[in-house]
C-alpha cells in the first residue's frame, strides 16, 4: 500500500519490522522499491533477500528484471536470468517477455530476437506476446528487417490479431511503406477485426463478475452507473 502510494520510506520501515520475512515480504518490497524508480534499491533487497537465506521465486525475478530493464543494466538482467533457469531451477517463460523489453530498451533487436528463438526452444514453450512484445520494439527503433520476420513467425503461428495488424499497420505507415500499410488496412476491413474492450473482474460472495470498456450489456448497468456517478460528485465536493 505505502509503495503503490509512492511512500516507498514507509514502506520500508515497515518491513524493516517483520521479524519474519519470507518470500512473499521480499517480493512485495523489492516490486514496490522497483516501481517507484529506485532500481538499485530493489537490486541491492535482492541480493540482502538471498544472502538472508530465502530463496527467490520466479515472481521475484519478474520485479528484478524489470528494475534492470529500468536501470538499463543489460548484462545484470541477463546473468539474474541465467541464474534463475541454471542455479536455481526455477520456470523462466514468465521473464523470458522481460528480457526481451531488457534487450529491446538498450536497442539490441538483433540479440532479443535470437534470445526468444533460443529460450522458446530450449525451455520448449512458445509465448506469441513475446513475439508481439518484439514487434513493438522493431516499431520503435524502426528495424524493419526484423519486423518482417518476426511478423512471418506470428502469422506462422496463425496468432496475428486485432492490435498486431494496427501494430503493423502503423509500422508501415512511419517507414514510408504505404502500399504495405493499405494492404493490412484492407486486411483488418476484410475479416472484420475489431479491437478487444479492455476488461476487469472482481469477485463478491465466490461469484466473479467481469465488467467491459463501455459496457451496457449487464443486467445491472444502469444501477453501477448511478454508484458511479454518485461517487463521482463526492470526488468533486472533497477537492
Amino acid at each position: 500500500m505505502y509503495s503503490k502510494c509512492g511512500c516507498v520510506e514507509l514502506a520500508l520501515s515497515v518491513f524493516e519490522r517483520i521479524t519474519d520475512k519470507g518470500s512473499r515480504a521480499w517480493n512485495a518490497i523489492i516490486s514496490g522499491v522497483a516501481m517507484n524508480g529506485d532500481a538499485l534499491k530493489s537490486l541491492q533487497l535482492f541480493d540482502e533477500m538471498v544472502l538472508s537465506g530465502i530463496q527467490p521465486t520466479e515472481a521475484t525475478f519478474v520485479f528484478i528484471l524489470s528494475a534492470c530493464t529500468h536501470a538499463n543494466l543489460v548484462d545484470r538482467g541477463l546473468s539474474l536470468f541465467e541464474t534463475m533457469g541454471s542455479v536455481l531451477g526455477l520456470n523462466q517463460r514468465l521473464s523470458i517477455m522481460h528480457v526481451v523489453d531488457l534487450l529491446a530498451r538498450s536497442g539490441k533487436l538483433e540479440e532479443a530476437e535470437k534470445f526468444v528463438e533460443e529460450k522458446i526452444e530450449r525451455i520448449g514453450e512458445g509465448d506469441a506476446n513475446v513475439w508481439r512484445a518484439l514487434l513493438a520494439a522493431c516499431r520503435i527503433h524502426g528495424k524493419v528487417d526484423i519486423w518482417k520476420r518476426v511478423w512471418r513467425k506470428l502469422a506462422n503461428k496463425g496468432v496475428p490479431d486485432y492490435g498486431t495488424h494496427v501494430l503493423s499497420y502503423n509500422m508501415y505507415k512511419e517507414t514510408g511503406w504505404e502500399a504495405e500499410a493499405e494492404s493490412i488496412r484492407r486486411l483488418i476491413e476484410e475479416r472484420r477485426m475489431k479491437k478487444i474492450p479492455g476488461c476487469s473482474s472482481t469477485e463478491v460472495n465466490g461469484i466473479v463478475e467481469e465488467f467491459f470498456d463501455v459496457d451496457i450489456l449487464h443486467p445491472k448497468a444502469q444501477e453501477l452507473h448511478k454508484v458511479l456517478d454518485s461517487l463521482l460528485c463526492v470526488m468533486y465536493l472533497v477537492q
